[in-house]
This record gives structure tokens, sequence and C-alpha cells, in this order.
């Protein structure tokens, strides 16, 4: 499967040295990259958005960032995010059951290895990732009993940040870049 269009021939040297270092970081042709590059305004920015993206923070350790940007892939269907952020999962301490339920294929309830806060975080992203947006007061005050303001706004951004990519990837026909072909989950 091939993407909607094909990269371009003059790729400006500045972004061919950010292209670089990002298929440097990630082992493989970052498509999305090369793409951005007919417009380089879109790459930049894209870039300095995935640049700020939270991998912990305070309470919010690699696991729960990592449930909530797979939740987030595989409620915007998308397959390079599912691809991308499901590579790894095992090290990041999700199981297969984990896996199952994030995928909507078991109940997330009978999952006993996810505590209470990582079921409400992937709630979360699953209503952010929802069309329309709606969030209900008794779902946003559990919220609140349990994450920090700064946290809300570090779940909702990881969230958002993968449907911003979801969005973009699929308008433009990007496949699997093959990042979780090693995984066992």
């Amino acid at each position: 499967m091939a993407a909607f269009l094909s990269t371009p021939k003059n790729i400006p040297f500045w972004l061919r040295i950010g292209i670089w270092f990002s298929e440097r970081i990630t082992g493989h042709e970052m498509l999305p990259a090369r793409l951005l590059a007919w417009y380089p305004k879109a790459a930049v920015g894209s870039g300095v958005l995935e640049a700020m993206v939270a991998h912990k923070d305070g309470n919010l350790d690699e696991r729960i960032l990592k449930l909530v940007r797979v939740q987030a892939s595989y409620s915007a269907s998308c397959a390079f995010c599912i691809d991308m952020n499901s590579a790894n999962s095992i090290e990041s301490g999700i199981s297969s059951d984990e896996m199952l339920a994030l995928q909507g294929r078991k109940d997330i309830k009978t999952v006993p290895s996810l505590t209470g806060k990582e079921i409400l975080a992937i709630d979360y992203a699953k209503l952010i990732s929802q069309t329309p947006l709606k969030f209900p007061a008794e779902f946003i005050s559990d919220l609140k009993d349990n994450f920090t303001e700064r946290e809300i706004v570090i779940l909702a951004s990881t969230a958002a940040q993968v449907n911003y990519w979801a969005r973009l990837i699929q308008a433009l026909g990007i496949p699997p870049a093959g990042f979780s072909d090693d995984c066992k989950i």
C-alpha cells in the first residue's frame, strides 16, 4: 500500500536534517515527515508538536501515557498510529489482556492489572477521540478527583496529539511503517 502522494524531490536541507534525526531515532522511514516537506510550515509545526510529547511527568509515568496513546490510536482507527504507538508495549508493561481491552476486544473492567486511574485515563482518551466530543459532568468530576489539573492537561494533549497525527496520516493515505512487526503483542 502506498500513500496518496509521492515525496517531494527537493526537500529543503534543514528539513532533511530533521527527517534524518527522526528516522535515526525511530529506525524507520518517517513517511509523514517526508510528505509534510511539501509544505515546510506544516512540517515545522508538526515537528514542534511531536517534540513536546510527554513520556512521563510527575505521577503520570510512561505506562499511563502509553496506554492513552494506544487507546487514542485505536479510537481513531489509524493503522500507522496503532503500529507506532503499540510498539514496545511489553517494555512499557502493557500485557496482552490490556491490549485486547484497548482494542475493544475485552471488557476493560475485567482486566485486573489496570488501575482505576489507568481506566479513567483510557476512558478520557476514548472521549477525546470521539465525534462529537461529549464529556459527561460525572466523568469530569471523577477525572478531577483522580488527577491534578496539570495531569489532565497532559492526558488531554497526549490524546489530542495522537488524534492530530491520525487525521493527518489518514488524510495522506500513509500506511503502517512496521514499528510493531517485532513485537509480540
